[in-house]
């Protein structure tokens, strides 16, 4: 039974994250903008712990439970995370929530609740085998085929970053009811600090679809120094080691924030990203783009980027050279991103969300702020 007004009618809605990857930026500015929207979130953390700085930022939002489980990708097989759903729903009844907002698809699967049920789809195993390997998941991990599948059917709502990405799953998953397009915001404010004479680039660097090998390579044949900023060790020992590249390791959002507002290119190689964040952030800050032509940068920043083949360094290469040798091209480029970034805006996104989380009550949830 659907819980009905309280709290004034603010409603309480437990939802999952990490600490690993992007889905913790997503999660912190989606429930900041839907606080005022009468929301107030319960993050149910899986995965390796956050940073005290990480927590402390949750808890200036939210409520932070972390749970001892593990994420569906650090594991072998499905056995050990055959008590996840179990563990979220028990959080859930505790904690008295009216909704459940999951952030990855396998942790749907056999999800026993009579709460509405939402899904949101930011990357997964089986789409980046296909983006990156340009093959089928291996046979070891055919389970989280199986598992994302069992999640979509179970989810009220499933929710893709960017078209590109719901297309991916489609394609990989057949056909996925309910799935709606949500594109991703940044609380990122707009910058007109003046710029440094350097191309930054923001990602997990260990995770192949990243291809930092390529950036890599660029760096030392472009003019201007390309700084990389991220984690180069993974969770399950993968690793990568920048040559060319100044490796400035994983940055805390700050300072993030600080180096994306000073860089003049922002650029991302990425063979598989369902949206990314980093040109976002870039485009808010007015810093020109030079993204890999995948089909993801070709929706959101056409007309507003200069795109590389992602296989080739000098391709990058090249693109970034061309911007530092032509300051006003580099300027207008930056403009028109910034202007771009528009379409991003975080009331859109807490729309678009409110939208989907009302249709699973007789009421909706406010889409106005107090």
């Amino acid at each position: 039974m659907i819980r009905q007004e309280r709290h004034k009618g603010r409603r309480r809605v437990v939802m999952t994250l990490d600490a690993v990857g992007g889905v913790w930026r997503y999660a912190m500015d989606l429930a900041a903008v839907l606080k005022p929207h009468n929301v107030d979130m319960i993050f149910a953390g899986l995965g390796p712990a956050p940073s005290a700085e990480k927590a402390a930022e949750a808890e200036r939002i939210g409520k932070l439970v972390w749970l001892d489980a593990p994420l569906d990708w650090m594991v072998e097989d499905e056995k050990a995370i055959a008590g996840v759903p179990r563990r979220i729903a028990d959080l859930a009844r505790s904690e008295e929530a009216d909704l459940l907002h999951l952030n990855l698809p396998s942790q749907a699967a056999n999800f026993e609740t009579d709460l509405p049920l939402v899904v949101a789809c930011h990357s997964c195993v089986v789409t980046w085998f296909a983006a990156v390997r340009g093959s089928q998941v291996p046979r070891d991990w055919q389970w989280q085929y199986r598992l994302n599948r069992a999640g979509f059917a179970r989810a009220d709502a499933v929710i893709a970053p960017s078209r590109s990405h719901a297309e991916a799953m489609q394609a990989a998953y057949g056909r996925i009811a309910n799935l709606q397009v949500v594109l991703n915001a940044s609380a990122l404010e707009t910058s007109d600090e003046p710029k440094r004479n350097f191309v930054l680039a923001a990602g997990r660097w260990w995770d192949e679809g990243k291809n930092a090998a390529v950036l890599d390579s660029a760096a030392r044949m472009a003019r201007w120094p390309v700084v990389a900023a991220g984690a180069s060790n993974g969770p399950n020992g993968q690793s990568m080691q920048f040559r060319h590249a100044t490796h400035r390791g994983e940055l805390a959002h700050p300072q993030m924030a600080a180096a994306i507002r000073q860089a003049a290119i922002v650029a991302s190689p990425s063979i598989y990203e369902p949206f990314g964040l980093a040109a976002l952030e870039g485009a808010r800050a007015g810093a020109a783009l030079v993204l890999a032509d995948i089909p993801t940068y070709r929706e959101l920043w056409e007309d507003a980027a200069l795109f590389a083949d992602p296989h080739h360094p000098q391709a990058f290469a090249d693109a970034f050279n061309t911007l530092a040798y032509d300051p006003q091209r580099r300027v207008a480029l930056g403009l028109k991103a910034r202007e771009q970034s528009a379409r991003f805006s975080l009331d859109a996104q807490a729309e678009a969300v409110c939208g989907i989380y009302s249709a699973m009550f007789d009421r909706p949830f406010s889409a106005a702020a107090e």
